[in-house]
């Protein structure tokens, strides 16, 4: 199947998830090198629930898991990526990963501490010609629904530094989104589970609903 064909079938599912047509589902992205890609594990089902209540999304409840490297990476319009530890691309993961983008396709990483240094030359990989940028505040991905006029909220304390949102930029479209240094998956999980406030909890809720509303409506 070419790039425009995966274009016009993004085009679709889009149009459906926004308008209530059918569900689509989004996906975790599982990779290699060791590093624990499947952490966080109600993080995505807490994230689409809030979204359908709050954005009047239609996404499947069940979110899928998906090889880098898989053809079935096209069926799924948001990925999430997450971890601690290393990452590695093959070759054919690379190039399958950076085709999913051109095509349409939206890729958040969410560094859940200690996966930078490994996430970016794996990235690099998949984009030669790109740099990741830091993104202004006043980016629209800040400003959907809900406003953070700051940028990303921080939820963890990680290295105590200030949270950042980073993006690839690719032929003037937004096509991943990192987010550094706090941690919004989990944010995004049970609370009990990382004891987060309910405050903090709600924050990063809703900083995930813009990123969902920026893919599916942009």
């Amino acid at each position: 199947m070419n790039l425009r064909i995966h274009i016009l079938l993004f085009y679709l599912l889009l149009s459906a998830v926004v308008f209530g047509q059918r569900g689509v589902q989004i996906a975790l992205l599982k990779y290699g090198g060791g590093g624990d890609w499947y952490a966080n594990p109600t993080s995505l089902t807490n994230l689409i629930r809030f979204s359908n209540e709050n954005l009047k999304t239609n996404i499947e409840k069940d979110y899928a898991t998906v090889d880098v490297g898989s053809p079935e990476i096209f069926n799924y319009p948001f990925v999430h990526m997450t971890g601690h530890g290393n990452v590695l691309f093959s070759d054919q993961d690379a190039m399958n990963l950076r085709n999913y983008l051109i095509a349409g396709g939206f890729l958040h990483i969410d560094d859940n501490y200690g996966m930078d240094p490994y996430v970016r030359p794996q990235m690099k990989k998949v984009f030669p010609e790109l740099d990741f940028v830091e993104l202004p505040f006043d980016h629209p991905v800040y400003h959907q629904k809900y406003s953070f006029p700051n940028g990303l909220p921080k939820i963890h304390e990680h290295d105590g530094k200030p949270p950042q949102g980073f993006g690839l930029i690719y032929e003037g479209r937004l096509v991943c989104f990192y987010s550094y240094e706090t941690d919004l998956g989990d944010g995004w999980e049970d609370i009990e589970v990382h004891n987060n406030s309910p405050e903090t909890h709600l924050k990063a809720l809703k900083m995930g609903a813009d990123l969902i509303s920026y893919v599916f409506r942009q």
